[in-house]
């Protein structure tokens, strides 16, 4: 059983708001994070609980002191992930910490101010846009460094959104002359010419979430040029075929729906000074039965290429209502304990 501890952090003036019982909710988050008390007497900061939990709070606390100096803010939401994941990096064993894959694929050890302090530059801003978990973290910083970069993980981690944001960054600094924006249309089996309408009406359904965050990052206006022009060019992945894509930023949404002759198609499409992201979530794979997905097969073909970095997004990476989190993680879960049952079985017939 751990050992009770209290520990006092002394608070500068303009930091006593901010733990003060106008951010209850803020203090309540922590406490229930940490199974822990936290108790504001002046500018005197006590928290009491089990040792390990409390070290790991005090830890928290003092990144979100680091952000503060450092300008930033963070919205009820966000303080909650923040919270949240800290607390998970915080209470992992150091040998775990200090494992270098573990980093790089989740980044969960992060600095919640290193996190939240680095802004994506776009021409539209409702609202600040940048990564709000460690995994998103490192999911923008292998873009920067890495030619290729697949994002891996499920829904709600914000692998297409960053990809699309990091896109239209590229674009209105230079770095690229257009960015193309394409998914396979799995459920048409790509032969599109049998659905109604133009080739926009065909492609709608299947591009719609590409549309929804550019339009979150660029003026209308703006984009309906770049549509027109080929600035900004949405298209099915068979339209890829027999192309070279130089100065582009190209994205491959859904990329779990590829075969593996789609995705080296694909892949081989990379011309000069070009950046491609390929994201996916390899448990919601709508290929025919017995059809391997694509993007399975790269991780084993490509796993120790250089300048291609893989990105893998966990439970803890779901920025959307607190349920999805649940139950991604209870289906995590629940598929383990499947695999479990099937490799028992085949030790009791071997």
């Amino acid at each position: 059983m751990s050992q009770l501890t209290e520990q006092t952090l002394v608070l500068e003036q303009d930091e006593v708001q901010d733990f003060s019982r106008r951010n209850e909710a803020k203090l309540i988050e922590i406490e229930r994070t940490f199974n822990a008390r936290v108790v504001l007497r002046g500018n005197m900061l006590k928290i009491m609980g089990a040792e390990e939990e409390v070290e790991a709070a005090i830890a928290v606390i003092q990144d979100l002191r680091m952000l503060r100096r450092k300008g930033g803010s963070l919205t009820q939401q966000e303080f909650k992930l923040a919270v949240r994941q800290a607390s998970t990096a915080a209470k992992r064993p150091a040998k775990a910490r200090g494992d270098k894959g573990a980093t790089e694929s989740r980044g969960f050890d992060r600095p919640i101010s290193e996190i939240f302090l680095d802004d994506i530059p776009l021409p539209l801003k409702r609202r600040r846009l940048s990564p709000i978990t460690g995994g998103q973290k490192t999911y923008i910083e292998m873009i920067r460094k890495k030619d290729i970069v697949f994002g891996i993980g499920p829904a709600g981690t914000g692998k297409t959104y960053l990809a699309v944001a990091m896109a239209v960054s590229a674009l209105i600094s230079g770095k690229v002359s257009r960015i193309i924006l394409c998914r396979p249309a799995v459920e048409a089996g790509e032969k599109l010419g049998f659905l109604p309408g133009d080739m926009k009406e065909k492609l709608d359904p299947y591009v719609r979430p590409l549309y929804d965050a550019l339009y979150e990052m660029m003026e209308a206006e703006r984009i309906r040029q770049a549509l027109e022009t080929g600035v900004i060019e949405i298209a099915p992945l068979a339209f890829m075929r027999g192309r070279t894509l130089n100065n582009s930023f190209v994205i491959l949404d859904e990329a779990q729906n590829t075969s593996p002759e789609q995705m080296k198609m694909f892949l081989t499409r990379l011309g000069f000074e070009s950046k491609a992201v390929i994201t996916g979530d390899v448990t919601q794979v709508d290929l025919p039965r017995g059809t391997k997905s694509g993007l399975v097969h790269v991780q084993e073909v490509l796993a120790k290429v250089d300048d291609i970095a893989f990105v893998r997004f966990g439970q803890k990476d779901v920025v959307r209502h607190d349920l999805v989190m649940k139950i991604v993680e209870a289906y995590e879960k629940f598929d383990d304990a499947s695999e479990g049952k099937k490799k028992s079985r085949v030790r009791d017939l071997d």
